[in-house]
């Protein structure tokens, strides 16, 4: 994936409509929008499609962020 621009929040807002437009076009391929204050990445809006193809992963990750956690407070 290319480097994307970091919008700011005012114009990640104005954006909305045009990136729903392309979400709906292009589904899970869409180019996210990523956005934040003072131009440092804080968010991400991406598609829904890919957010359903993301979600087993996401969780994966956050099982295995606790499983570390748990294992850590043990020693």
């Amino acid at each position: 994936m290319s480097i994307v621009p970091v919008l700011p929040s005012h114009a990640a807002r104005d954006e909305l409509p045009k990136a729903l437009r392309r979400f709906r076009a292009e589904g899970a391929s869409a180019e996210p929008v990523i956005f934040g204050a003072h131009r440092r990445p804080e968010a991400v809006m991406i598609p829904f499609d890919l957010y359903s193809q993301l979600l087993p992963a996401i969780e994966r990750l956050a099982v295995e962020r606790e499983t570390e956690q748990l294992a850590a407070r043990s020693e």
